[in-house]
């Protein structure tokens, strides 16, 4: 399995059966915080549904299209990234992410999506476009494309609905050259 070091402290780690159990722990113990915005809480209620979830990343990573990284901190996982799929034609992606809440405050979200698009997204896979949604009140969430550069492309109307309710998506998107540019211009 691949590792992609962000820190001393931390690391992302393609997902595999043996993190069953530890993001299982981290989903029950973050159930409520995760439910304001995830809309997968109710079905992911033992081991072997987060077992299951990991098996599906590792066949879409085997079937070439993308791949689940766990967010290790400090010997814990602490979240997750992963594109939902890989357009090879138009060379674009979309990227979906969630931490604990005892793990945030540290910076490893913002250090994981920015070592995901550089040596994934717009590293080996070279891809032209990444696009980030989140929901429009979801601050935490919409603030790493911001924080990164990403164009606001607008707001998807009651795009997902939400145990009760239906709530708006903004997205975001980044285009490699942009990429390349804020990377150049902001982080070196």
């Amino acid at each position: 399995m691949r590792v992609i070091p962000l820190s001393e402290e931390s690391y992302l780690k393609q997902l595999e059966p043996s993190d069953a159990q530890e993001m299982f722990w981290l989903t029950d113990t973050n159930r409520q915080y995760l439910r304001e915005w995830l809309p997968w809480l109710d079905y992911t209620r033992t081991v072997e549904d987060t077992a299951g979830f990991i098996q599906m990343t590792i066949n879409q990573h085997n079937n070439n299209q993308g791949t689940h990284y766990g967010i290790w901190y400090i010997g814990r996982l602490a979240g997750t990234l992963g594109v939902h799929n890989l357009d090879w034609i138009n060379r674009k992606t979309s990227l979906g992410y969630w931490l604990g809440a005892q793990f945030q405050g540290h910076g490893l979200m913002t250090q994981a999506v920015v070592s995901y698009m550089d040596q994934l997204v717009f590293g080996s896979w070279g891809m032209e476009k990444l696009t980030i949604q989140a929901a429009t009140e979801n601050g935490k969430s919409r603030a790493i494309p911001e924080r990164l550069g990403f164009q606001l492309e607008g707001v998807l109307r009651r795009n997902e609905f939400l145990y009760d309710h239906f709530v708006d998506h903004a997205v975001y998107s980044m285009l490699r050259s942009e990429w390349e540019e804020f990377r150049s211009s902001k982080m070196d």
